[in-house]
């Protein structure tokens, strides 16, 4: 329902998406306060609780992680075999096969360090299955494509017979429902619902966006280069927190890595223009 609030005024209205959601982070933290007077609910029950905090069992997550790494091989060279058949360039087997042989083994490695540990975290397979879902969404699918000519030019959008309006309103409620998910993940996780819950993760959110390739001009980015991004901004998190680095560098660390990024996006652009 918050997802179809910002599409009605970003979509219907033409009030910049910005300010929309800006507008609607303070209702909705107000709102917050309001309902629970500023107190925190805990704790939760243990069903909730698994949603963020249990695993799947080490023998279960190395089923997964080899499934996995299957999934990929078949599907890189399915694409290979696609695009062979069209007449369309490939590279050589060699560095095909070096190429599945590097990101197979950071795959591996991936799964390794979890079943090591306690085995696949359920947050872990939500997000898995999720990325999954929407970059199938976003690469194989109309609604996928017409969202990336929106976002490169939505007057040559329109044009072509894409319904805007209507596609901006689908995904901002996608976005609502992803928004959902991820706050029952960070509740199950914290095992408590707090007030400050959030709280400025949508810098980090930004940044880990333009990280993984997507532009702030419009058009361009993945799914799986986003949870890239994602990663290289927990990483960060983790290190400085491990190294007892201060706050106040800390903030200072983030703001620069997020207008190096955006610095670096509109550098590439234009360059390409």
């Amino acid at each position: 329902l918050i997802g179809v609030w910002h599409g009605f005024w970003i979509a219907y209205r033409y009030v910049p998406s910005f300010i929309v959601t800006l507008a609607s982070m303070m209702i909705f933290r107000g709102a917050v306060l309001g309902i629970t007077k500023g107190a925190t609910i805990a704790p939760l029950s243990d069903h909730f609780k698994a949603i963020g905090q249990n695993y799947l069992s080490p023998e279960a997550s190395l089923i997964v992680g080899i499934a996995t790494i299957a999934a990929y091989i078949f599907f890189d060279l399915n694409k290979r075999r696609q695009r062979k058949k069209y007449g369309f360039t490939v590279a050589s087997i060699a560095s095909e096969l070096v190429k599945v042989a590097v990101i197979s083994a950071a795959i591996g490695a991936f799964f390794w360090v979890m079943i090591r540990n306690r085995g696949i975290p359920y947050a872990v397979l939500l997000v898995m299955a999720l990325a999954l879902g929407f970059s199938f969404i976003a690469q194989n699918t109309v609604f996928g494509r017409h969202l990336y000519a929106i976002g490169g030019n939505p007057d040559a959008a329109a044009l072509s017979g894409v319904n805007i309006k209507r596609k901006v309103m689908a995904l901002y409620a996608i976005f609502g429902v992803l928004t959902a998910i991820a706050g029952l993940v960070l509740t199950a996780r914290l095992n408590a619902a707090t007030t400050s819950a959030g709280q400025g993760m949508e810098l980090d959110v930004i940044a880990a966006a333009v990280i993984g390739g997507t532009s702030l001009m419009g058009g361009e980015g993945t799914v799986f280069g986003a949870l890239i991004g994602a990663l290289i901004m927990a990483s960060l998190d983790n290190g400085m927190s491990l190294m007892d680095t201060n706050i106040t560098f800390q903030y200072i660390i983030k703001g620069m890595i997020l207008l190096l990024a955006v610095w670096v996006d509109i550098a590439t652009r234009r360059k390409s223009q």
